[in-house]
């Protein structure tokens, strides 16, 4: 038994046990099946060149190979949110990973474009439960006071997990060659996998490491206390009644359109627009998501500090933090006009930054606003919609840069729709709360 005070009860001094920190290694092995199931989609991009020439495929069917995980990924959001209400999130998340990291491993073995395209769908559908399962997870195993900072630190794996990948896939498919790659890193996975059955529990109740003091400071601090039973009050088609789900699907997908640049076309823009050369680009590219994923776990821990503090309610403390992250993601449209490429690269990394101390609190919103047990399908409906800004985002820009031969009227449109989405968090989006059902 750890000690760190004594009190004196009935005139008696008691020890008082430090709580446990169980709930801090679960949000670890959140974080870290962000971060894979990030490495594990950009391993295909990087070995696009060498799959392009073996199998001598067009431009265009490459195309629809990498789309094809967006098509499952999308499309799955909503049933995989559900699934991991309903059966609860250790099954839903364990489950998906295996399913992508073997998707990944197996791409390997393709021989031409069906097989890869069936590769590709068959790692959206493994992914597509990865983000609604963790916030299903925040709901249960954290108090109301500490969601922003977990959502922040597990979605911050995305930005290191897309940060890393590139040089990794690179150095791995020069040591092991393209085939070999996508086995080694499908098997990262695999071994997360393992880890995650043997360690989590669905609820903290479960646990044997989880004591009754950080027990009752989860269970306690809970405004709805998700996990005891898995009954759901409600058809998931039935949250489309109330304004702020509409508020957070609609925001999320103006903050998604701009966040996706940012793995597509920003190595593009950086060579064409700005003259850097490939070794100058490969790093530039990655430090945007590097800055924002410091930033995004100050927002979240910052937003929860503000909010325990009873200074602002939760509802001024969210709409805050997003309209502050939209005003930097903003910067984007700047960074169009800036005259030297250093500070558009120092503006476009504030730009990131942005739209991630907006997603710190995006992915906070499904625990505070879903119906007990929903979690996961809220997070999952906010994923499906925000998912259709990565679908049409880049084929939009690439149309605007064909069409004029410049990325100025690109980012000014992304500009403009940050814009949109401050109205939307400051006008659609209503009081922060459970919806009563």
């Amino acid at each position: 038994m750890i000690e760190n005070k004594q009190v004196a009860i009935n005139g008696e001094i008691k020890p008082v046990r430090k709580r446990s920190k169980v709930r801090w290694v679960v949000v670890f092995l959140m974080w870290l099946a962000i971060a894979i199931n990030y490495i594990d989609r950009t391993v295909l991009s990087a070995a696009a060149p060498f799959i392009t020439k073996e199998f001598n495929l067009s431009a265009g069917q490459m195309g629809i190979i990498m789309s094809g995980f967006f098509w499952s990924y999308a499309l799955l959001q909503i049933p995989a949110g559900w699934f991991a209400d309903k059966f609860g999130q250790k099954k839903a998340l364990g489950i998906a990973v295996l399913w992508w990291s073997l998707a990944t491993a197996v791409t390997g073995l393709a021989t031409g474009f069906k097989s890869l395209l069936g590769f590709r769908v068959a790692l959206g559908v493994g992914e597509a439960a990865a983000y609604p399962s963790n916030a299903g997870i925040a709901s249960k195993w954290f108090p109301d006071k500490e969601r922003a900072t977990v959502s922040s630190i597990f979605d911050s794996g995305s930005k290191f997990g897309g940060a890393i990948a590139m040089p990794l896939i690179v150095w791995l498919m020069a040591a092991f060659g393209w085939k070999w790659t996508f086995a080694i890193i499908g098997l990262l996975g695999v071994a997360w996998g393992i880890v995650w059955f043997l360690f989590y529990r669905d609820n903290p109740e479960d646990h044997k490491g989880v004591n009754k003091e950080e027990l009752h400071y989860i269970r306690s601090g809970q405004t709805r206390k998700d996990g005891l039973t898995n009954v759901q009050p409600m058809k998931w088609y039935q949250l489309l009644k109330y304004r702020n789900i509409w508020a957070m699907c609609l925001g999320f997908f103006f903050i998604n359109y701009n966040s996706y640049f940012f793995i597509t076309w920003l190595p593009t823009y950086l060579v064409q627009e700005r003259g850097m050369n490939l070794i100058e680009m490969g790093f530039i590219a990655s430090l945007p998501l590097l800055v924002a994923m410091v930033v995004e776990v100050i927002a979240g821990w910052s937003s929860d500090k503000v909010v325990s503090s009873g200074k602002l309610s939760l509802t001024a403390t969210r709409k805050l933090f997003l309209i502050i992250g939209l005003l930097m993601a903003s910067c984007i449209g700047f960074a169009a006009f800036a005259e030297s490429a250093v500070l558009a690269v120092i503006l476009l990394c504030v730009a990131k930054s942005g739209t991630t101390v907006a997603a710190s609190q995006v992915w906070a919103l499904p625990s505070d606003v879903a119906p007990k047990n929903m979690t996961s399908v809220v997070a999952g409906m906010q994923n499906t919609v925000s998912n259709m800004g990565g679908v049409v985002g880049p084929i939009i820009t690439g149309f605007i840069v064909g069409a004029t031969g410049s990325f100025v009227p690109a980012l000014l449109f992304s500009a403009g729709l940050i814009v949109l989405g401050i109205f939307n968090y400051l006008f659609l989006l209503g009081k922060v709360k459970p919806i009563d059902a």
